[in-house]
């Protein structure tokens, strides 16, 4: 019943209601609805039949419910047929689905091989394999060059201020002399790619070789001065060469591998030279921050030998060029100044220390004009191992274009980031400040010759340049009325790296073992002197230099001086200007690919170089006096 209470059942044909509901209709507060409601809920024959039933007519009636076209599941009831359907589905929905999903998992899963690295990181596992071959010394167990050996273990044991002598470093090129000055560039320039695109190294599992090269060539650095004084006054500027056109056996007149070095090797020193230790400092101020995380102590190190060398660079006594008048050194790496080396050690140290002082000496206005850098001529923006300018310019330009630190920098900083600018729009073709070869290459160099070196530097500052804009969301800058976008300058990094490795008319690879086709005659003592327990004198190897035959060792990675102004070459290894490789190229060449490379990601790391700088916005002012009556 619908208001609660007891329900009763009168015999049949008497009145389902009380005498008090009978007399509902006499209720005039009751609302029709209500009454009309209760006067139409009356039992029907078959509802009373349910509940007049005895038990044993229940029995009956569930039995004969079970035997009709429903079944009772408890919280519903479902038709027999229904029922029959579901489960006929569930069970090929099984079989179809569920069982062979089951067995595919059950099955070794065979998967693709990862997919092959793209050309640049190739070429770059290649070239970084070059300065494994290059190292003097005591060699490690694992360099991975089965022809080299050790060598250069006397080098400069005569030098009484050098413990040990100078026994390490990286021999320059296919002849066996180390040469400070480039050897110095080589490392700053590994190191700024791994500051740069560290990701990237980690991603192609080149991190700890590249570092291992990096620290080969700093130890080195760190004992050609005594890096354990508070100052100094001389400098090795560079072991073994020889005077221009001399017949004395040495490292240009004798055709030796560099395990046969049986001749006098001199060593050459400076009390002058800031361009020598202004590029030394950048070398061992920018490996500081490679190795700042993993091993501080030797980054420590690094430090104090690069103030070390900076302070002797600054003396106003020491102001001449290293090179100057120097017979073993003029004719193959002579400094036509030092005041960009300044500015670029300066900014190194600066980005190692923090220290104030080392950034305001980069932007100091009178060095920058001393260093022509305001001049714009089209040499200066070429970036080389004599020229730091377009480089130095780029790094302190990637302060203001991450930190914006405002006054009282922002001026020179702001002259900087324009000059960096127009050094970009000077390799860009359709503005005609460089030539270019029939077959796409900018010619950098005024001769055309060992042109590749310069053109892979050119392409590693287009890259990172485009990469710091992307970075901070800039989409291009201007050559002069001109907007042109950040692609611009990838484009131009990618055609110029593309065509060093054999997108060029003589669809040559520049670089050894990249490719199809390469240089199988490289100017180089070590790769064309057979690796076996024969010793060849000074005179006998030079039927291995003249012979036509390729080199018995394949010297991979060495990207070669490259061709000439009309896209021709020479494989012969005479012809060193040819195809002979330098560590200062190779180092440009590495640097330029990492940039490139489409692993670990896309893009600079921001902020690692700036770990150690501080806030560079103006000092607060000191509050006010306190006032008195």
């Amino acid at each position: 019943n619908y208001w609660g209470g007891s329900l009763e059942i009168t015999s049949s044909g008497g009145s389902p209601f009380s005498e008090e509901e009978k007399s509902i209709g006499n209720h005039q507060e009751w609302d029709r609805a209500s009454i009309g409601h209760i006067k139409h809920h009356s039992l029907d024959d078959t509802q009373q039949g349910w509940l007049l039933l005895d038990p044993s007519e229940k029995k009956k009636t569930k039995k004969k419910k079970k035997n009709d076209g429903f079944v009772d599941l408890g919280c519903v009831v479902c038709s027999r047929t229904a029922l029959k359907w579901s489960v006929s589905l569930l069970a090929i929905a099984f079989l179809v689905i569920f069982l062979p999903v089951v067995v595919l998992k059950s099955v070794p899963e065979d998967r693709p091989p990862p997919p092959p690295p793209d050309n640049y990181t190739a070429a770059l596992h290649k070239a970084l394999l070059f300065f494994n071959a290059q190292k003097s010394g005591k060699l490690p167990a694992d360099n991975g060059i089965p022809w080299r050996g050790d060598s250069g273990l006397t080098d400069g044991l005569n030098a009484t201020d050098v413990e040990g002598g100078l026994v390490g470093g990286y021999y320059d090129s296919g002849e066996s002399t180390k040469y400070h000055f480039p050897l110095s560039f080589a490392m700053t320039m590994l190191s700024w790619s791994v500051i740069e695109y560290e990701a990237k190294y980690r991603a192609i599992g080149e991190y700890d070789h590249v570092r291992d090269l990096i620290k080969w060539g700093v130890d080195y650095l760190l004992i050609t001065f005594n890096s354990s004084a508070t100052a100094i006054d001389k400098i090795h500027s560079q072991v073994g060469g020889a005077m221009n056109g001399s017949s004395i056996p040495s490292d240009y007149y004798c055709w030796e591998k560099p395990e046969d070095m049986d001749y006098t090797r001199p060593v050459q020193n400076t009390t002058s030279g800031p361009d020598l230790a202004g590029e030394m400092a950048a070398a061992m101020a920018a490996a500081s921050i490679v190795f700042r995380e993993d091993d501080p102590v030797f980054s420590e190190k690094l430090v104090a030998g690069a103030e070390l060398v900076y302070a002797f660079a600054r003396d106003p006594g020491r102001r001449a060029p290293y090179s100057m008048g120097n017979h073993y050194i003029e004719p193959y790496y002579n400094s036509t100044g030092y005041f960009d080396e300044y500015i670029w050690g300066a900014a190194w140290l600066f980005y190692a220390t923090g220290n104030a002082s080392y950034f305001s000496l980069a932007t100091d206005q009178n060095t920058a004009v001393d260093s022509d850098v305001f001049s714009m001529i089209p040499r200066l923006s070429v970036l080389s191992w004599d020229n730091k300018l377009p480089a130095a310019m780029l790094i302190l330009t990637r302060i203001r274009i991450f930190l914006s630190p405002g006054y009282p920098y922002e001026d020179m900083l702001r002259m900087y980031h324009n000059i960096t600018g127009l050094n970009m729009c000077s390799y860009l073709q359709q503005y005609d400040v460089m030539n270019w070869t029939p077959g796409g290459l900018i010619l950098l160099n005024s001769d055309g010759r060992q042109n590749l070196q310069y053109v892979a530097n050119a392409a590693f500052l287009a890259s990172v340049f485009a990469d710091y804009l992307n970075a901070t969301d800039v989409p291009g800058w201007n050559c002069g009325p001109t907007f042109t976008p950040s692609a611009v300058l990838k484009d131009f990094a990618t055609s110029q790296v593309d065509y060093i490795l054999g997108s060029n008319p003589m669809n040559t690879s520049y670089v050894v073992g990249y490719g199809s086709k390469y240089p199988s005659r490289v100017h180089h003592r070590g790769a064309s002197v057979p690796a076996d327990d024969a010793t060849y004198s000074c005179t006998g190897g030079w039927s291995w230099r003249d012979a036509a035959a390729p080199n018995p060792n394949t010297i991979a990675g060495a990207m070669v001086g490259g061709p000439d102004r009309f896209d021709r070459f020479h494989d012969v290894r005479a012809e060193g200007v040819y195809t002979e490789p330098t560590i200062a190229g190779n180092a440009g060449l590495v640097a330029a690919l990492v940039s490139l490379t489409s692993s670990g990601g896309d893009g600079v790391d921001r902020n690692a170089i700036f770990a150690a700088v501080p806030p560079l916005s103006p000092p607060s002012p000191p509050p006010p006096a306190p006032w008195e009556p």
